[in-house]
């Protein structure tokens, strides 16, 4: 399976490329956050505050699997690899 690599900025929280305005998150003023997506933040705050970062690994894990048609033992290596190395997650 050959993966083309995303482009960024991606979100610091769960690694989503955020190629169109509304793939943004909101800051507490309403502006665009530069830093998260609207899945993962609104109004200035986490969507799921207390989602630790295994559980994020596993949720990005699936949606690779699910939406994107990945092998899940690929999926699993790639958010294991890459969701530990965001903003967030230090």
């Amino acid at each position: 399976m050959e993966m083309k690599k995303p482009q960024g900025p991606f979100c610091q929280s769960c690694g989503m490329p955020m190629g169109r305005p509304e793939d943004f998150g909101t800051e507490a003023d309403g502006g665009k956050s530069k830093d998260y997506c609207h899945y993962c933040f609104e109004k200035g705050k986490f969507t799921e505050p207390e989602i630790t970062m295994e559980q994020m690994t596993g949720k990005v894990a699936y949606f690779l699997v699910k939406m994107e048609g990945m092998p899940e033992a690929m999926a699993k290596e790639i958010s294991k690899t890459f969701i530990p190395r965001l903003k967030r997650w230090q």
